[in-house]
């Protein structure tokens, strides 16, 4: 059972599958250096629980090694945790990216409408005792163009809404297709035409060094005259201080902010003063709703992660789409139980590493196939942690070129994963492949053999003649040694030609015992290798 420590508020569905599957701890009353001070008491713990103020950074992953495995954001944004510290360290970081959509969407919607229709200072008039309806005229949504940048799940839950509303969508975003978009019933744009022709510009992109400030001075005053901006994404997306000139100056009719460059608001950032501008306390998330999601997706995520499963929605791991990653699943953990193979009965030092991905998988994504790989490689050669999170990283550093291969041909198996190593440049010294039986990896070749093996638990690896009495003399040394076999497989190049054994056995082969086999005559090699067992 693993051991889980949560120093931030998560909600009440999150915290109960937490609680039930390991042995977790609640400790909101934690400070800083409180925090450092108790992940650091004997390395205690396999994953820590944060939300938004907690910073997780080198000094905090260093007092949490060597077992801190996972870092559970109970949130969309990451913007307090050193991802690339964290990755070093092979420490997984994943959040909740689907768990406040529907809330930020609406919220966004609500402060359209809001400010399109003055509602907060009417509501503030009607309290002073006034009653002035020709103050407070406003303006319809439908027939007015919608400007959307970052058409992610937010950006396209807000383009259907606002479809709704008979407005027309159009959207800026690099990464995405027409198709993508027209699916949303949304047309693709530029940034400079989307300010150009947009009455409404809403942003929906993560906070980056390429997006910060992705709304200057220059972009607010390229908007069509009398606009208005919305900014439910991230702070400092939106340059504040000419956000605030451009309203004063008329530039922009009016603007709806949820979310600020620093956080809780500054006394003296200029929106407060800004005329025009409806301000929320970052509300985007706040919803009972969309806590019960957030909370539920991360706990999820995390129970993944320390089962040994890479989540859907890890922040530093390769991933695939959640209904992708069942059928995946099985070749990932192949992938790391040939390249453990391979790694054990190399004939010679290598520094490349050639993947191949056949038939049905190869029009996925292998990415998770290729970490493992890496790291059923690297996890022997090192004494840092190598898994799917730093695997990629770690290969670079010690030089290890990797090349990865499609094909649409796997015959006769649905899919199949090829390993080979060797030198950078030069053929291969071993190259083995396999696939999966009944969600199990099983070895289909090795150098030219077929063989159809369970990649599980200890085996015995000769290369032998193929002749009369060598599989009996091995199977008489075994039993003489109290040696249990549980399966044999054999395949042979021709009759009489070259052969290969693959024995599982119960027990280890002692030093002795082993030299005693490759002393058998027609035995041109024995090896045991010691793969995982399935849970």
């Amino acid at each position: 059972m693993a051991r889980i420590l949560v120093v931030e508020p998560v909600a009440q569905p999150g915290l109960d599958i937490l609680c039930t599957a390991h042995d977790t701890e609640v400790r909101l009353d934690l400070g800083r250096e409180e925090i450092l001070r108790h992940l650091g008491e004997g390395g205690a713990w396999d994953a820590l629980i944060v939300r938004s103020q907690t910073r997780v950074d080198v000094e905090l992953l260093s007092a949490a090694a060597p077992r801190l495995s996972v870092v559970g954001v109970a949130s969309v944004g990451i913007d307090r945790i050193d991802v690339e510290a964290a990755t070093r360290a092979g420490v997984m970081i994943v959040n909740a990216p689907t768990g406040n959509t529907i809330a930020a969407a609406e919220h966004t919607m609500a402060l359209m409408l809001a400010l399109l229709r003055h509602i907060p200072s009417a509501h503030s008039s009607i309290g002073n005792g006034e009653w002035d309806r020709g103050r407070y005229t406003g303006r319809e949504l439908r027939g007015k163009t919608l400007g959307v940048i970052g058409l992610g799940k937010i950006g396209k839950a807000v383009a259907r809404r606002a479809t709704g509303f008979e407005m027309r969508v159009i959207a800026a975003d690099p990464y995405l297709t027409e198709d993508q978009a027209s699916e949303v019933g949304t047309k693709l744009v530029g940034l400079a035409e989307l300010l150009h022709r947009s009455d409404v510009i809403t942003v929906h992109t993560p906070l980056t060094a390429q997006t910060r400030h992705l709304l200057g001075r220059a972009q607010l005053e390229a908007t069509k005259p009398g606009a208005f901006v919305l900014n439910v994404a991230r702070g400092g997306i939106v340059d504040e201080q000419a956000l605030a000139d451009a309203l004063a100056s008329g530039q922009l009719a009016g603007a709806a902010v949820d979310v600020y460059s620093v956080e809780p608001m500054a006394t003296d950032n200029p929106l407060r003063t800004a005329p025009n501008i409806v301000l929320t306390p970052h509300l985007g998330a706040s919803t009972t709703e969309a806590q019960d999601r957030v909370g539920l997706e991360m706990a999820e995520q995390v129970l993944m992660a320390l089962s040994g499963v890479t989540p859907p929605y890890a922040v530093n791991a390769p991933s695939v789409a959640p209904e992708t990653t069942p059928k995946l699943r099985p070749y990932v953990e192949l992938g790391r139980r040939l390249a453990i193979l391979a790694r054990q009965l190399a004939p010679g030092a290598f520094d490349a590493l050639s993947l191949t991905y056949a038939g049905e998988i190869a029009a996925g994504e292998c990415a998770p196939i290729r970490t493992a790989a890496l790291a059923g490689i690297l996890e022997a050669v090192t004494d840092q942690r190598v898994n799917a999170v730093n695997a990629d990283l770690v290969a670079r550093e010690r030089g290890l070129t990797v090349r990865e291969t499609r094909t649409p041909s796997s015959e006769p198996w649905a899919s199949l994963v090829e390993v080979a190593i060797g030198p950078a440049e030069g053929e291969p010294i071993l190259r083995l492949g396999g696939s999966t039986a009944h969600g199990r990896p099983h070895l289909a070749g090795l150098d030219g053999f077929a063989i159809d093996a369970e990649l599980a638990g200890l085996m015995l690896v000769t290369r032998h003649h193929d002749r009369p009495g060598i599989v009996g003399a091995v199977g008489t040394l075994l039993a003489e040694s109290g040696i249990n076999i549980s399966s044999l497989e054999l395949s042979r190049l021709s009759a009489r030609g070259e052969a290969m054994m693959f024995v599982s056995v119960d027990d280890p082969l002692s030093a002795t015992l082993l030299e005693r086999v490759r002393a058998i005559d027609g035995i041109v090699d024995a090896q045991v290798v010691e793969l995982p067992v399935d849970r």
